[in-house]
């Protein structure tokens, strides 16, 4: 058995930790801030509350899997209710076309209305991710990759010069169903023309295995996964700060903390590198992917039907997830992408007008989001395939040291993140 310090209790943290405790490790974690969860959490004002990340949950299986391994099934903890819709995209030309998850053949007619023949290209396309992956989530994704030793295959995908903008504009077209593809990564702070092709999987994720919402929301999964670490006899410190590894002879021996020294044969990194002065070594040639400006808005007024999230593309795109809980008669919108200053009308500038709605807002900059959470959740920024092996995780440099959360994965999310987990408790292994 393993003495096991986990630093950061986010999603990445808490799941390595439920993971690694029902391995038989001895496992504790430190966390910053007064509560687990991260961005999972809401923001809560005046009676409305805003999920801080994306409310749609993409690859409900790796959820799943996370309360298999640690005890009791999902299904007993949570309910996981379908999403028909992902996101409605609506472009600068008028057009706009509703995305439905996972349905091929309801794909197929909804980007059809956009004209001729698109509805097929675009099922084409999504058909031709299948195999990348496949191959990914193998030998990649779902396994500590092993360069001496990983397949052939992927090793090859890993050193493509490929890229995600050139494979699109190969596939698609037409340049609406180009920026249908790129959201995914481009929502994510990810510039196209940097990340590798092989990471253009996303629209066959959502429409092979459709999106889904916790009941509750994501604040009701952050408190599944906290109550299983209670479960799994984590040690948990909160409002507790991690100021670095503690290496003698060339290997983790504890974690520095504002509370002192907790002693550690092992340690899981689940927050930016960059943090903790040990690692910063290692990841000087990454830096994290941007945040958007985020405003929260409680509106005075229903809405009829609208998609979990709006994306109105234009210079810039702006993001409206409109997921938020609200008081009887009204209606919690966050805003991506747009100056605070310039909000409202941008919003009125591309058919939103919310102007004479506005009951509660709620700013904030990225870099106070980036305050709050210590790092960017957005994880590392693509700057072409280099990034693979700039970035640590699940293993590290350091002896005992792994890596977990949206800093040590291809990108962010709770797919990625809850994969991270996963490999991490693979590469440590059983007490």
């Amino acid at each position: 058995m393993a003495r096991v310090v986990v630093v950061g209790g986010g999603l990445g943290g808490t799941a390595a930790a439920a993971r690694l405790a029902k391995l038989g490790h001895e496992v504790a974690l430190v966390e910053r801030s007064g509560s687990l969860g991260g961005v999972l959490l809401p923001v809560a004002a005046d009676g409305f509350t805003w999920p801080q990340g994306p409310s749609v949950l993409l690859l409900p299986a790796v959820v799943r899997d996370l309360f298999r391994k640690t005890g009791r099934p999902l299904e007993r903890e949570l309910e996981l209710l379908p999403v028909p819709v992902v996101r409605e995209h609506r472009f600068a030309d008028g057009s706009s076309v509703r995305l439905p998850a996972g349905s091929r053949a309801a794909q197929l007619h909804a980007v059809e209305a956009l004209g001729s023949g698109l509805g097929r290209q675009w099922v084409t396309h999504v058909d031709s991710l299948a195999a990348d992956w496949e191959l990914m989530r193998r030998d990649y994704f779902e396994r500590p990759w092993d360069p001496a030793s990983g397949p052939r295959a992927v090793a090859a995908r890993l050193a493509s010069r490929d890229t995600v903008d050139r494979r699109l504009r190969r596939g698609l077209h037409d340049p609406r169903l180009r920026l249908l593809a790129a959201h995914p990564l481009r929502s994510l702070g990810q510039d196209p023309r940097r990340v590798p092709a092989w990471m253009a999987v996303w629209p066959y994720v959502e429409q092979r295995f459709g999106g889904w919402s916790p009941a509750g929301g994501t604040g009701a999964l952050a408190e599944a996964v906290a109550s299983r670490l209670t479960t799994r006899g984590v040690d948990v410190h909160t409002s507790t700060r991690a100021r670095d590894v503690v290496v003698r002879a060339g290997r983790a021996v504890a974690v520095a903390t504002d509370a002192g020294d907790l002693p550690a044969d092992v340690v899981v990194c689940a927050v930016d590198p960059h943090l903790l002065p040990t690692l910063a070594a290692y990841v000087r040639r990454t830096d994290p992917a941007p945040l958007p400006p985020t405003t929260h808005l409680g509106l005075a007024g229903g809405q009829d039907d609208p998609a979990p999230e709006i994306v109105l593309h234009g210079d810039p795109d702006l993001v409206v997830r409109t997921t938020g809980a609200a008081p009887p008669g009204a209606s919690a919108w966050t805003v991506h992408g747009a100056r605070p200053e310039a909000l409202l009308t941008e919003l009125a500038r591309r058919g939103l007008d919310v102007r004479d709605r506005v009951v509660v807002r709620v700013d904030r900059s990225p870099q106070e989001l980036l305050d709050q959470w210590g790092g960017s959740p957005l994880g590392v920024r693509w700057r072409g395939r280099g990034t693979v092996r700039r970035r640590l995780g699940p293993t590290t440099p350091v002896q005992g040291v792994y890596a977990a959360g949206a800093h040590a994965t291809p990108g962010a999310g709770l797919p990625f993140v809850g994969l991270s987990a996963a490999l991490v408790a693979q590469a440590v292994g059983p007490a």
